[in-house]
C-alpha cells in the first residue's frame, strides 16, 4: 500500500487549481481566495495547518490597509487619468505629428516620442495604446502608411509606460521585491530610454530602406506660430514629468509624495487647459477607484493565498525546483523569464506580480542575492513589456484591434507587432548581460 505526503499534494494541487480557475475567466481577485479557502480547510482537515496558523492572515491585510508606499497607485493613476480626459495627450500626438510629419517616417517617430512622453505621465498601456490608435492611427493611414507599420509602432509606443518611470508596475514589483521604488525608477530609467531610443531608430533605418512603408508628407514650412503653439503643448507635460521624477530621484519626495504633487499639477495642468470640470473629475475619480480597487482586492487575495501555500508545504517545493535547476543562476533567470513571459499571455501584470513574483523571491535572494533584487525588477519589468506586445495573446493587440478600423485585419497588427517584439527582447536581454545600465544611477548620491 503506497502513502502519499499530504503535503506533497497539496501544495502542487493548489498551484494547479489556482491556474484551473483563472482559466475560467472568474475575477482574479476571488480565484485567489477562493483558493485559499478551499484549500485551508483541506489543510486543516489533513492535518497541515493548525487552525491558529490562519489568524495570521488578519494582521497581514492590515499591514497592506496601512503601506504607505502603495498609496502611490491612485496617485499616479490619477495623474495618468487626468492628463488623458483634459485632452493633453491628444493635443501632444498633433503638436508632434506637425513638427515630424515633414520627415519620412516622421508620423511614426512621433508616435514613439509621444508614447514614450504618455508612458511618463500616464503609465497605463490601455490609456496610451487606446488614444494614440483613435488619434494617430488615422493620421497614418491617410498619409499612406503601411498598415502594419502603423499599428505596430503604435502598440510598440503604448507598452513603454511598463518600464518608464514613474510606472505602476514599478512600484508594484518594488513593494513585492522589498526595495525603493525611487530607486527601481532610477534603474529602470535607461533601460526605458534605450528601449524608445531602440523603437526610434528602427523607424528611421526601416523608413529609409523601404519608403513605400512610410511615405515622405510634403506640407508648407512651419510657421512661429506653430512653432510657440507646440512648445505649449509640449513644455508643461514635459515640467510636470520632471518635476515628479526630479523630487524622487534628488530625495526631496517619496513616490508617494511625488505622485501626489503629480495628481495636483496634472489638475492645474488641466484647468489651464480647459479640460477640468467637475464631470471630467467625477470620470477621473471613479478610474481612479475602480483601477486601485482592484490592485487592493488582488493583493488581499494574493496574500490569503500565499499564506495558506506556504502553510502546506508549497513554497518549500517551489524553491526546492528553483534551487535545483540546472545551470544556477542562469537557469533560474531562463526559468523565471519564461514563466513571466507566457503568464503575460493571460493575467495582467498585477496579478503576476502578486503571484508570481512572491514565489520567485526567496529563491532569487539565495541565487542571486539582496544586491541583484533592484535590477530584477527592472528585468521583470521589461520583460512584462514584451509579453504585452507579443500575438497571439499580447494586451496591447487586444486594446488597438478595439479601436482599429475594421478594414485594418488582426493579421496586420500582428505583422506590425512582430518586428518590434524582437527589438524588446534585444534590450532585455542587454538588460541582463549588462546590469550596470540598472544599478549605476541608483548608485549615484543624489540626496
Amino acid at each position: 500500500m503506497i502513502s502519499l505526503d499530504p503535503s506533497a499534494i497539496l501544495g502542487p494541487g493548489m498551484f494547479l487549481a489556482l491556474v484551473i480557475v483563472l482559466l475560467s475567466g472568474y475575477p482574479v481577485a476571488f480565484c485567489l481566495g477562493g483558493v485559499a479557502v478551499i484549500f485551508s480547510l483541506l489543510g486543516i482537515a489533513f492535518g497541515e495547518i493548525d487552525p491558529i496558523f490562519i489568524t495570521a492572515l488578519p494582521p497581514r491585510i492590515m499591514g497592506i490597509m496601512s503601506n504607505f508606499t502603495l498609496l502611490a497607485i491612485p496617485a499616479f493613476v490619477f495623474m495618468g487619468a487626468m492628463l488623458e480626459i483634459s485632452g493633453m495627450a491628444e493635443r501632444l500626438l498633433i503638436g508632434m505629428g506637425e513638427l515630424l510629419g515633414r520627415i519620412k517616417g516622421g508620423l511614426a517617430l512621433a508616435v514613439v516620442l509621444v508614447g514614450s512622453l504618455l508612458a511618463a505621465t500616464t503609465g497605463v498601456v490601455a490609456a496610451t495604446v487606446t488614444t494614440m490608435g483613435l488619434i494617430s492611427l488615422p493620421a497614418m493611414l491617410k498619409a499612406g502608411y503601411n498598415r502594419s507599420l502603423a499599428t505596430g509602432v503604435i502598440a510598440a509606443s503604448g507598452t513603454l509606460g511598463q518600464i518608464i518611470p514613474p510606472s505602476i508596475v514599478l512600484v508594484v514589483l518594488g513593494d513585492q521585491l522589498g526595495v525603493s521604488v525611487g530607486d527601481l525608477f532610477l534603474g529602470s530609467l535607461i533601460p526605458g530610454i534605450l528601449m524608445a531610443s531602440v523603437f526610434a531608430i528602427y523607424v528611421i533605418v526601416i523608413s529609409a530602406i523601404k519608403p513605400e512603408l512610410a511615405p515622405e508628407k510634403q506640407t508648407i514650412p512651419l510657421t512661429l506660430r506653430q512653432v510657440i503653439n507646440l512648445g505649449t503643448v509640449m513644455v508643461p507635460p514635459l515640467g510636470l514629468i520632471l518635476v515628479v521624477l526630479g523630487s524622487i530621484f534628488f530625495g526631496i519626495a517619496t513616490p508617494t509624495e511625488a505622485g501626489t504633487l503629480g495628481a495636483i499639477g496634472a489638475m492645474i495642468l488641466a484647468k489651464i487647459n480647459g479640460g477640468f470640470s467637475r464631470k471630467a473629475l467625477s470620470k477621473v475619480c471613479d478610474e481612479t477607484l475602480r483601477t486601485t480597487s482592484m490592485v487592493m482586492a488582488i493583493l488581499v487575495g494574493s496574500t490569503a493565498f500565499s499564506l495558506v501555500f506556504r502553510g502546506i508545504g508549497g513554497d518549500d517545493i517551489i524553491a526546492n525546483l528553483l534551487l535545483n535547476l540546472p545551470g544556477g543562476k542562469i537557469g533560474f533567470m531562463v526559468f523565471s523569464m519564461l514563466m513571466i513571459f507566457f503568464l503575460g499571455f493571460f493575467i495582467d501584470f498585477f496579478e503576476i506580480a502578486f503571484i508570481a513574483v512572491p514565489l520567485l523571491l526567496p529563491s532569487a535572494r539565495e541565487l542571486l542575492g539582496d544586491d541583484s533584487l533592484l535590477w530584477l525588477g527592472v528585468v521583470i519589468g521589461a520583460n512584462l513589456q514584451t509579453s504585452f506586445l507579443t500575438p497571439p495573446f499580447g494586451f496591447a493587440l487586444f486594446y488597438l484591434r478595439g479601436v482599429a478600423p475594421r478594414s485594418i485585419s488582426t493579421r496586420e497588427i500582428y505583422s506590425g507587432a512582430l518586428p518590434f517584439v524582437g527589438l524588446q527582447m534585444l534590450v532585455l536581454l542587454i538588460i541582463i548581460i549588462l546590469p550596470s545600465l540598472v544599478n549605476w544611477l541608483p548608485s549615484l548620491s543624489w540626496t
